[in-house]
């Protein structure tokens, strides 16, 4: 195996980022991606491709799902089943603009993989920018129950489609580092546990496999920056009921660059992880032997804040203390704004900002110079008699 899979030729970096530059969907932009803005996509797409309504959501919205490609090796890949993380959306509609195009050198994918994809899974959700459906449930926790609608028409499309590969398309929050370092976990993975004791199955290791792939070619426009997940297993999340039943399964989380609000860089990173990893399983027979890389990946851990001032007066007796800022995502006549909220006010040692302000020892204050509090929002801080906008730009 080792020996054959050093022969495959594989798709180079850089042929991957013009293929981005190239075929990106332009009219999909920042955290706000609905059925609405994919509408007109899919009818142009109908030309290509076969795109269908393959239910219905809670408030009666139409899920889709688009097939395409002729080769045995069949994927299913399903985005937004949170409704608020849509960067792997935007990704997947880059992609599918690649394959519609004869000339793109994606061609010998669809000759050896047959693609099923649904663009947003929740689509109740992903209109109120939420997490949850609309009857107030998270998808990702009724994979057994199969309570809601939208849950329903997953099962159904993978008891159809029998796929040899699951792509779980997320995003994550900016809290995360790749691994106890102060890099962020832009692109995270996981092969998901398939049972209590998170045996390393070989079911599993053929997921593995695939991540490992993708994660070496990241890991050369953003070094550091890949973490995978803890494993713990729980048989009502989607990813761990799928890859139960043996069919493997990869969870792609999307999420911070520096200064990346948009999710727009990143976006580029979900697309070079598609079309590698895709390229990968049309090249090769998968069978996990090749797996050893995925365990060289950091853990998550949650070493981030979106800003953080250090060195603050003023706070606590006779010592310094760092003020750390969250950002409250907020939907606001169809987009969303980033407003900053006091999280912490204490020691922030082993923590990091993807922003920081050194204070220096002087006082910092809310707005009518008041003292910032938890809980509190402030659109800007006043340092030395200046104000200093917190919003991201």
């Amino acid at each position: 195996m080792f020996t054959f899979v050093a022969k495959i030729k594989s798709m180079q970096i850089e042929d991957i980022k013009s293929l981005f530059s190239s075929y990106k969907e332009k009219s999909l932009f920042g955290r706000y991606i609905t059925n609405n803005h994919i509408d007109p996509l899919l009818k142009n797409l109908s030309n290509f491709f076969s795109v269908e309504t393959i239910g219905y959501s809670v408030l009666n919205n139409p899920i889709y799902g688009i097939k395409l490609g002729t080769g045995n090796k069949r994927i299913l890949m399903w985005s937004q089943m949170h409704g608020n993380e849509s960067t792997t959306t935007k990704a997947l509609f880059d992609l599918l603009n690649s394959f519609s195009d004869d000339k793109s050198s994606l061609k010998h994918i669809l000759e050896a993989c047959t693609l099923y994809i649904i663009p947003i899974l929740n689509p109740d959700g992903a209109e109120a920018y939420t997490r949850i459906n609309a009857n107030e449930v998270d998808l990702n926790r009724d994979a057994q129950n199969l309570t809601q609608p939208e849950s329903l028409v997953l099962r159904k499309t993978f008891e159809a489609f029998r796929p040899q590969f699951c792509y779980n398309l997320h995003g994550q929050r900016t809290i995360f580092s790749a691994g106890k370092t102060n890099m962020p976990a832009t692109v995270s993975f996981l092969a998901p546990a398939q049972d209590k004791a998170c045996t390393v199955t070989p079911n599993r290791r053929v997921a593995m496999e695939v991540i490992g792939v993708m994660n070496t070619t990241l890991q050369k426009v953003i070094p550091n920056q890949v973490g995978v997940y803890d494993d713990a297993f729980n048989i009502n999340c989607v990813g761990d009921t799928f890859q139960s039943e043996n069919a493997p399964t990869i969870l792609f989380e999307a999420g911070h660059f520096v200064h990346d609000y948009d999710r727009e860089y990143t976006r580029e990173l979900i697309f070079i992880s598609y079309v590698r990893s895709l390229d990968y399983v049309a090249k090769v027979d998968v069978d996990g032997v090749n797996s050893d890389p995925y365990f060289d990946i950091p853990e998550n851990e949650k070493c981030f804040l979106d800003i953080i001032i250090r060195n603050v007066s003023g706070y606590a007796k006779d010592s310094l203390v760092d003020i750390g800022i969250q950002f409250k995502e907020t939907l606001v006549e169809n987009h969303i704004e980033f407003v900053p909220i006091v999280e912490k006010i204490e020691k922030l040692d082993g923590v990091y900002g993807h922003r920081e302000i050194d204070a220096k020892g002087e006082k910092v204050l809310a707005e009518g110079a008041k003292r910032l509090t938890i809980n509190n929002e402030n659109v800007f801080v006043i340092l030395k008699n200046e104000k200093i906008a917190l919003i991201p730009k």
